[in-house]
């Protein structure tokens, strides 16, 4: 596809994108449709070429969504304000809420024609990604356009409903915000953040080694657990975890995308009493100072925690001694929202992250979150997937048959090791963090130091090079793109999805 970026292509697109027609055809997912190519990943970087990917795989931001054939109205768009924007109290004061407000309320309708499509980001199984600003606004999006037809003749529209459901429902700093929804003709389009840093498989390839260091890839692990904690807590077992789907937003955080696989399922929130003899480090970190502020705490010498009040000093013979810190700590409730109760058997995910369970057909729940997980955390560590092998089949059978080991080089902690085998358990029931999900695995020793209350306040291992990602320095008019192409036809606009 080509992206024609003359004057009167992008004149034509604002005024006559209410006729688009789109012929779709893409990559399935599931693997049991039997088909392992991966789709290149999101964000095409404008100077480097993109690295080899593996099997199966799509960026799939969002969902569709189903509606009428003509775009939607004001009231349509009521329910979905009230539930995004006035209950996404991290995300309220973006001001792409007002843009996109400000244009319903002028002509009320939004559609194709409110934006300029710039650059194709990626094409997945239920939809095609493109970088889009709202025309007059200099706000960028990531904008899905999915063809409810194809999705209906190819039985993926239960597919595409799951995860616009989950989107709507998410308000999480490592998630992603879907700001509104529209359709047009039999187009159904989601309007979503945009992060322009690429994923983290790219961006591991262009680490020394193709491999991250052990601080970074324990940054980028510790925000996919908060965000895998909160979706389990949702009663949303993603079931798609690996590097691909893992954006990098402006600011270096991550964000986790592609709901299309995960199962939804209930969950009963319950408070256990705690009986971890886990040193209270471990949840709250530790500091050189009584007003720490900082999310990762190193100084392994010190003694005053992150968040504990200052102690008074050693009482008199005649004072009651009070309970130690660390023993009021581990008598605190716990809450556990872990989805024990989940099963499905569907055969779904990426060959290399596959659960055993999944591979033997016995049925699965929200421990495959928690292997595939530990498969992300070595992959970061190593540059490869632990159980991989010449083709697909040997891959499956050495998840389910091989031992776990792992290379001399590069040198890895104990701790990464440790808490790696304690992930890839083959025996689901025996698996860090079936029982208590995430706060199991945050008491682990590789997150000694970690305030995860302050997790959003730490520094990235590194900052998106903007430029390169597709903002308008490399979208100049002089600059031909190779991914949409557009050709006017009386009134109506197509172009090509796929």
């Amino acid at each position: 596809m080509k992206n024609s970026s003359n004057e009167s292509n992008q004149d034509s697109m604002k005024s006559n994108a209410s006729g688009i027609s789109a012929e779709a055809n893409s990559n399935p997912v599931k693997l049991a449709e039997n088909n392992s190519n991966k789709t290149q990943p999101p964000i095409p970087r404008a100077k480097k070429k993109s690295p080899k990917l593996r099997d199966k795989g799509d960026f799939s931001q969002s969902p569709s969504s189903l509606g009428d054939s003509t775009s939607t109205s004001i009231s349509d768009y009521s329910n979905l304000s009230r539930s995004s924007c006035g209950n996404r109290p991290h995300m309220s004061k973006d001001v792409k809420w007002e843009a996109i407000r400000h244009v319903k309320i002028q002509d009320g309708i939004l559609g194709l024609r409110h934006f300029n499509l710039l650059k194709k980001l990626g094409c997945g199984d239920i939809g095609t990604i493109y970088l889009a600003e709202l025309i007059g606004t200099n706000c960028f999006f990531a904008l899905k356009i999915m063809d409810n037809e194809y999705l209906v003749r190819r039985k993926k529209m239960p597919r595409a409903q799951t995860e616009r459901e989950i989107l709507r429902m998410l308000d999480h700093p490592f998630l992603p915000t879907l700001y509104t929804q529209f359709t047009s003709d039999n187009l159904s389009c989601l309007v979503m953040e945009y992060c322009p840093g690429g994923d983290l498989h790219v961006l591991r390839q262009r680490q020394p080694g193709r491999c991250f260091s052990e601080p970074a890839a324990r940054f980028y692990v510790a925000e996919v657990l908060l965000a895998l904690e909160y979706l389990h807590m949702l009663g949303v077992i993603y079931r798609d975890l690996k590097p691909e789907n893992i954006l990098v937003r402006e600011d270096g955080h991550i964000m986790l995308t592609d709901f299309d696989l995960s199962l939804r399922c209930s969950v009963n929130p319950t408070l256990l009493k705690s009986s971890s003899n886990l040193d209270p480090a471990r949840m709250s970190g530790s500091c050189g100072g009584s007003g720490c502020a900082e999310p990762f705490c190193i100084e392994p010498s010190c003694q005053i925690r992150c968040f504990s009040p200052r102690l008074s000093p050693a009482p008199t013979k005649t004072k009651t001694v009070r309970p130690s810190l660390a023993s009021r700590v581990r008598s605190l409730p716990q809450l556990v929202a872990e989805p024990t109760d989940a099963r499905s058997n569907s055969f779904v995910g990426t060959h290399e992250y596959l659960a055993p369970e999944i591979i033997k057909g016995e049925g699965h729940g929200a421990a495959v979150d928690w292997w595939t997980y530990g498969v992300f955390l070595y992959e970061l560590l190593y540059g490869k997937t632990p159980f991989k092998g010449a083709g697909n089949d040997e891959t499956l059978a050495n998840v389910v048959l091989q031992s776990l080991t792992f290379p001399e080089s590069p040198i890895v902690s104990v701790q990464a090791r440790e808490l790696i085998r304690g992930l890839l358990v083959k025996e689901p029931e025996n698996r860090l963090g079936t029982e208590k999900g995430a706060a199991e695995i945050k008491q682990h020793p590789f997150f000694e130091g970690l305030n995860w209350a302050l997790i959003r306040c730490a520094v990235p291992p590194e900052l998106p090079e903007l430029y390169e990602f597709g903002f308008p320095a490399v979208m100049s008019p002089k600059t031909k793109s190779n991914y949409l192409e557009c050709k006017a036809a009386g009134e109506q606009l197509e172009f090509e999805l796929f």
